[in-house]
């Protein structure tokens, strides 16, 4: 019973590491990139599945001219 309930779940998880760590992959290098330390330990402290890492990226980092 547990096995097939972990068997079934098991695909889901690894997809949301793998979409998660994309996610903050793309938020670390761009904060890295644009000087902003703050931005750049809160990322790698707080994991939200990529939530944080899309909100910055769209919001919070710097545009560049």
């Amino acid at each position: 019973m547990i096995e097939t309930l972990i068997a079934s779940f098991l695909p889901l998880f690894i997809i949301l590491l793998i979409w998660s760590g994309v996610w903050k992959g793309i938020a670390l290098w761009k904060a890295a990139r644009n000087n902003q330390l703050a931005w750049f330990v809160v990322i790698c402290v707080v994991n939200t599945a990529g939530i944080l890492e899309i909100l910055y990226i769209l919001f919070w980092q710097k545009k560049r001219k």
